[in-house]
């Protein structure tokens, strides 16, 4: 049974030798995950108040309640924030989650999520968190959902039922970060659809990688809000520059 017990540990250690925890941000190995001189760079990336009230996106002064974008569209999802300006380190770093297989990133985007966000997380009472879909085929291609990653490790800290099922993407859409905004909601629309086995609930937390012009999350919250949803908010890793 002593040997049984120490088995993980050795285990543990071996594995913390061969890939020992590293920095999202520089790659350098960090027990800290985060260490103090990309903590000092993401601090001029942070997105802080005056803030958008629909997007969260940084606004240029105090008097103004929503963005250029938020302004001149309605959109289906009720709120939502992002942790940073999508700009580097925080760009590459999430290329690297996305295209390199590096899922450990995931922990350190969640523990900030937490830490930024976790008061508003509370406020909202999801019932769900949902990821934004991926195509069967971009998935194929990828291995995974950098978003269903995000949610998984999410709900687990804060122990809310995650759902990578119900909402799914019907079509295979052009990659969205060279389209203008209108070409973008024109490539989303009817991209998504909802299971039958999704069972509608008051409020979803979407997660997604990063926020540009919010055609994704907007295209995703209205069909579950046509399904029944009554409340739909969001959190991204990053915010990118809108149209």
């Amino acid at each position: 049974m002593k040997n049984k017990r120490m088995f993980p540990a050795i285990a543990d250690r071996a594995a913390a030798w061969l890939w020992p925890e590293v920095c999202p941000f520089c790659a350098r190995v960090s027990s800290q995950g985060i260490c103090s001189a990309c903590r000092g760079k993401l601090e001029a990336l942070k997105i802080q108040e005056p803030r958008c009230m629909g997007c969260g996106k940084p606004i240029h002064h105090g008097e103004q309640e929503y963005c250029y974008d938020c302004m001149h569209m309605k959109h289906s999802y009720d709120r939502g924030y992002g942790l940073w300006l999508h700009k580097e380190p925080v760009s590459t770093s999430i290329y690297q989650f996305k295209y390199h297989n590096q899922r450990r990133y995931g922990v350190c985007y969640v523990e900030e999520f937490i830490r930024c966000y976790g008061h508003m997380i509370k406020r909202w009472t999801p019932d769900l968190i949902i990821p934004i879909p991926l195509h069967r085929k971009r998935r194929r291609q990828r291995g995974y959902n950098q978003a269903a990653v995000l949610c998984r490790e999410l709900g687990r800290r804060l122990g809310i039922p995650v759902d990578e099922k119900g909402l799914v993407r019907k079509l295979y859409t052009e990659p969205q970060k060279k389209l203008s905004h209108q070409e973008r909601s024109k490539n989303l629309r009817h991209a998504f659809r909802v299971k039958k086995c999704f069972k509608p609930v008051s409020t979803v937390l979407l997660i997604d990688d990063i926020y540009t012009t919010g055609s994704t999350i907007d295209a995703a919250a209205a069909v579950l809000k046509e399904k029944g949803v009554e409340k739909v908010y969001f959190l991204t890793i990053s915010i990118g520059q809108g149209y």
